[in-house]
This record gives C-alpha cells, structure tokens and sequence, in this order.
C-alpha cells in the first residue's frame, strides 16, 4: 500500500457543465491509492471505485496474498468519488451552503478515473469492480472505455438508479433536511439530529426482513433491532451532511443510458465480460432489475449472491459466506480477463 496520493485538476468541466472547487491555492482534487506494482507494458491494472461512505482503504478485504486481488501480481489503483470526503468535496472544499458544491456524475467519476490511469501509464485494466455506487462506476468506467477493459464486477449494484431506489434516498434525504441545522451549513454546528434520522432510516433499506427475523444482527454486535438502528444513527454522525448529500445526489441521478440512447444502448456499450451479482434480499439495488440489466449485455452473466444481509452483503469483508462468493465472481473475471 502507498500513501494517498492525488491529481489536480486545473480544468474538469462536469457533465453539469459547471467546475468543481479546489483546495485554497490549489485546482480540484481526484485522490487515489495504489497497491503492487505496474507492470512494464502497464497491463495488470485492477480499477476499484469508492461506495457510498467508503474510502480507498475499504477494499482490503478483497486484496492480500492469496486473496483474489493480490499486490503481488496486480497493480491495484482505489479511487475516492467526489464528493465523498477524500477527492473533492463540500468538506475538503468547504461549499457546505446546499447548492454550492456543483452536481458530479457517475461519468465525471470515470472521467477522472482515466485521467488517473494515464498518469500512472495504465494501458489495460484487467478489472474494473465495486460494491454499489462502486459498481456503477465501474460500469460506466467499461463503457467509456471498452478497448481497455478486460472484465467487470458490478457487485450488488446497477446500471441506473430506479425507482424504489430512489424512493429509498428521498426517504433518507427528507430525514437529514429535516433538521433545521442542515440549511445553517455552520461547520461548527453540523445537523446531529439530521445525520442521526439519517441514519436509523437507512438501517431500514440497508439489511432485511430475514436480517432481523432471524437475529443476524447479533454477528455484528448488536443486541436488537433497537441497536441496530441506535449504532446507525452514531455511525452517520459521524459523517459531514453535506458529503452525504454530495454523494447521494450523484448516485440518485445514475443513469448508463442517459447520454447513450437508452439503458439498452448503454448497457450494449459494456462490452468486456461482465458479472452483476446482486444480493438476493437487496431492498433498493434489487435482483429482479439486475436479471433485466444482464440481459442486454454482450457478455453478461448474473451471480446472485445469496445472503439473508440485505444491500449489507456485498460490503468487503462484511462476513466469510458472503465474502467467499465474492472471491469467487473476483477470481473467475480475473482469470477470463488474463486468456484474452
């Protein structure tokens, strides 16, 4: 593992044709770790991209030796989506006023993934992958450039956001403006109660019927649903409101099929070997829409991913069962990729 590292960029007109803010006395910023080495002819590439809440350091689960992603042969390059809290964001930028910080996209993420590889003299992604958000701009990565990527893994997520899915973020958007701080934007007083509605209704859609049923969320230390919904409330506190928004908003507007003529153009534009493996009790990134998605890719293949956690099953490391089947969608891109 390096450190974080980043790239400035002087001049990145968003699809939303605005800009994004920098840093005082700098350009805006895309940051990225890596792990391994690239190879002289810059071919054993692995791209992961951030999900919601996530950093570049949320996918070491998935690397190791003898693990799917292994530093030792691949040359892995994480990267943080605006508006996340690492690359350019309301926090790091300190557009905190709703409204200030300009709308980012799924394709300005990709966008500035690209520009990222070719500093780093990245001339083949061997596989592009992600968990949620991550899985859609890795998609979209695949999309825009076909010619040189060799496999995807869109991992419980989806080429756009639909509707339940957006039901969903308008539920937990309500929550946190709610609060009355959250239009304050005073970095001194951030909107707690906001942030802590923000976060027991996302318990909700996050996990299942069966997650609470049937007691799983006592593998994860909690000692009822009360807790569950106690510890998520805590957890997104400690969160800046409006990076979650930042990122929420991108992700409410996903859509592969926007600039491409349609979902089925876009999706058609996917051409490498593709996995969409969604959670067989996801609420909101559904198994029935990625069974309709996998039907208009060239080279598609549905994995359900079994798992009684809901959208939850899919975060690295999250548990061995899941994590296990995981691995195995991983291994298997990884080596369909390297007979190409």
């Amino acid at each position: 593992m390096t450190s974080l590292k980043s790239l400035t960029l002087e001049e990145f007109p968003l699809e939303s044709s605005a800009v994004l803010p920098g840093v005082t006395g700098r350009g805006a910023q895309v940051c990225y770790r890596t792990y391994g080495q690239l190879s002289g002819a810059g071919d054993n590439c692995v791209l992961l991209f951030t999900y919601y809440t996530g950093t570049d350091l949320s996918y070491t689960p998935w690397m190791g030796r003898d693990r799917p992603l292994d530093p030792d042969r691949h040359f892995i390059v994480v990267i943080n989506h605006f508006g996340g809290g690492v690359s350019s964001s309301p926090s790091t930028t300190g557009a905190l006023v709703p409204g200030q910080f300009p709308q980012v996209s799924i394709g300005d993420n990709a966008r500035a993934a690209k520009l990222v590889l070719d500093r780093l003299r990245v001339t083949r992604v061997v596989l592009v992958a992600g968990w949620s958000i991550g899985g859609m701009q890795s998609l979209e990565y695949a999309a825009q450039n076909p010619e040189q990527v060799g496999a995807v893994l869109a991992l419980c997520s989806a080429a756009r956001c639909a509707e339940n899915n957006q039901v969903f973020l308008d539920s937990v958007s309500a929550a946190l403006q709610a609060d009355p701080s959250y239009a304050v934007a005073d970095p001194q007083r951030p909107p707690l109660d906001g942030l802590d509605a923000f976060g027991r209704v996302y318990a909700g859609w996050a996990y299942c019927e069966a997650f609470y049923a049937e007691g799983h969320y006592r593998e994860f230390g909690y000692d009822s649903p009360q807790n569950v919904l106690a510890g998520w409330g805590k957890e997104h506190q400690e969160h800046s409101a409006y990076d979650l928004m930042a990122s929420l908003q991108m992700w409410r507007r996903a859509d592969l099929g926007a600039s491409r003529g349609g979902l089925e153009a876009g999706l058609g534009a996917v051409v490498a070997p593709t996995i969409l493996m969604p959670s067989t009790s996801d609420a909101y990134f559904t198994l029935g829409e990625n069974r309709a998605e996998v039907e208009h890719l060239p080279h598609g293949r549905l994995w359900e991913l079994d798992s009684p956690l809901g959208h939850v099953a899919g975060r690295p490391g999250i548990r061995a069962a899941e994590q296990q089947q995981v691995d195995r969608a991983l291994e298997g891109l990884l080596e369909e990729s390297a007979t190409e």
